[in-house]
C-alpha cells in the first residue's frame, strides 16, 4: 500500500489547472490529495493498472 501523499506535493497540485477551475472544486487540497494518492497507487502496480484501464494495453 502506498503512503499519504506528502504535504509539499499536496499543496502544489492543490494549484487547480485550468480545466479544474473552469469546472470549479469545493476542496482543492482535498481533491488534490486523493488524485496524487490515486496516481501513487497506478505507479506501485503498472501491472494492475494495465489489466484495470481500458487506456493501456492489457
Amino acid at each position: 500500500m502506498t503512503e499519504p501523499a506528502d504535504d509539499a506535493r499536496v499543496d502544489r497540485r492543490a494549484d487547480l489547472l485550468p480545466e479544474e477551475l473552469a469546472a470549479g472544486s469545493d476542496d482543492p487540497h482535498d481533491q488534490a490529495e486523493a488524485i496524487l494518492e490515486e496516481s501513487d497507487e497506478r505507479t506501485d502496480d503498472p501491472e494492475g493498472t494495465r489489466h484495470e484501464s481500458s487506456q493501456t494495453p492489457g
